[in-house]
């Protein structure tokens, strides 16, 4: 990739405005030997991401080395998820939610994003600001705000996974260590959101050898079939594999999505390194997320269209300047929090009207948490809410509800939804979930008058199609298409 895709002149005309002439946030005060200078900032936002895809978090089958290292040296929410989304691809509104810090269930949210947002805050607050990745299924507009971008949306045969996004910051950081060596840069706010380990999946193969197919341990959760409609059964991710799902193919999609995690996560410890290289790695903070996660086998499903954990949980870390190091907090939190956590943590001044909070008290001990539930959605069909242990999943259109202890039952195995001993803890976390739609603007209702069945038989899944092979979604990409 050549730095000039980035419109050099007009980068490298804002990257030599001049420093800033703030005073140091307090968090940061006394975080930093020598000169103090304001922190950098690098948003790290990945493409079907699990949060249980990092060996520093308890995956002992994956290998992160990169990302354990941030973790050792940051501050994970374990306890953080994407809210959901109105459209299929669920991406679009998850990416939106980090870069505007509201609920995609607000209103108007899709018409008035651009009129606060992440990097305009940076910019305003003294910020170079620079986007390299997937904005969101060609969503351009996004890319507008940001001062310099290059738009890399490519996946499929003979890409590697994030190098296109590390080859990318490498240019960067050579054009800004010039300015900086001659008196004249900001510092930096970077959003990378290389478009993997979303499929198709094809690391290269020292990535792939690192995995045997037939050792890829199933999830706990495993299913051939979902037990239910859902209301996204036919949805394009549910027709990569087709049903029932075996174990053989989860596991080969297992191995090829865990191999690209790994040649990731090798391209983060080539920014890193270059950071390293220019002297800045100690004065960036760091965020690490993904946009949401995605099945692949959990519960029967394959995509991120229902709201499990494996789908909406993602992860979420803080690392640099003002962050504690090595800790961890089951505090509830949503990844639109991360905007206004950092303009804390840079003395940036957060919009008023966001409904991101900032999670800075709880990475400092001052606060257990923000808030006490979370709510999470997916178009008309599905809702959530979860509050300590419980979590509740409402079906509107098939008037099917489900309550798991995560406690007890974290891969939500178990639905406690129909036993008489729950029935209270059933209505509690049903009016909680109205509260929370009302307080988010959300009125779908949650009974309908004429549901459908939620049943579906063995007939219905044969008559479905039988998946997308390999060699046509590679062609699909080599012809530019997109996936949601």
């Amino acid at each position: 990739m050549d730095i000039q895709n980035v419109k050099r002149r007009e980068f490298l005309k804002r990257l030599g405005m001049g420093a800033a002439a703030m005073a140091l946030p307090r968090a940061l005060r006394g975080a930093e030997a020598g000169p103090r200078r304001r922190p950098n900032v690098v948003v790290l936002l990945t493409d079907d991401q699990r949060g249980d895809t990092i060996a520093a978090l308890g995956n002992p089958h994956i290998q992160t080395p990169n990302l354990d290292a941030l973790v050792n040296r940051g501050f994970t929410f374990r306890q953080a998820y994407c809210q959901g989304g109105y459209s299929g691809a669920v991406c679009l509104p998850a990416r939106q939610m980090i870069l505007r810090g509201r609920s995609w269930l607000a209103p108007r949210f899709r018409e008035q994003w651009q009129e606060q947002n992440f990097p305009k805050t940076m910019n305003e607050a003294g910020y170079a600001t620079f986007f390299l990745g997937k904005a969101g299924n060609n969503d351009t507009p996004v890319l507008k705000v940001f001062e310099s971008e290059n738009f890399d949306n490519r996946k499929g045969e003979g890409v590697v996974p994030g190098k296109e996004m590390a080859d990318g910051v490498i240019a960067y950081l050579q054009e800004w260590k010039k300015q900086r060596d001659a008196g004249a840069a900001q510092p930096f706010f970077m959003h990378l959101a290389p478009p993997h380990p979303h499929d198709p999946r094809v690391a290269p193969k020292e990535f792939l050898d690192r995995y045997d197919v037939a050792k890829m341990p199933l999830p706990p959760n495993y299913l051939p079939f979902h037990p239910f409609d859902n209301g996204e059964l036919l949805v394009r991710d549910e027709r990569l594999l087709p049903w029932p799902r075996t174990e053989d193919a989860v596991r080969r999609e297992l191995r090829d999505y865990y191999a690209d995690i790994t040649c990731l996560d090798a391209q983060i410890g080539r920014i890193f390194q270059a950071l390293k290289d220019v002297g800045e790695f100690d004065n960036t903070i760091f965020v690490f997320t993904g946009d949401q996660g995605v099945a692949i086998g959990s519960h029967g499903l394959m995509g991120k269209q229902n709201l499990y954990e494996d789908s909406m949980k993602v992860p979420v870390i803080f690392a640099g300047p003002g962050v504690p190091q090595g800790k961890a907090s089951d505090a509830l939190a949503y990844h639109f929090d991360i905007y206004p956590t950092i303009c804390e943590l840079t003395g940036a001044k957060a919009p008023a009207q966001i409904d991101g909070k900032s999670l800075l008290a709880v990475m400092q001990g001052k606060a257990e948490g923000v808030r006490d539930a979370v709510l999470l959605g997916y178009k008309e069909f599905q809702r959530a809410v979860r509050r300590g242990q419980w979590k509740l999943i409402r079906y509107p259109q098939v008037n099917k509800t489900q309550l798991f202890d995560l406690q007890a039952d974290p891969r939500e195995i178990k639905d406690l939804a129909g036993a008489p001993a729950h029935a209270e803890k059933v209505k509690e976390l049903m009016a909680l979930m109205a509260a929370e739609q009302k307080r988010f603007g959300d009125t779908l209702p949650l009974e309908v008058a004429n549901p459908r069945p939620a049943e579906v038989n063995l007939d219905f899944f044969s008559r479905q199609p039988q998946g997308e092979k390999p060699k046509a979604a590679k062609a699909k990409q080599k012809k530019g298409g997109g996936n949601p």
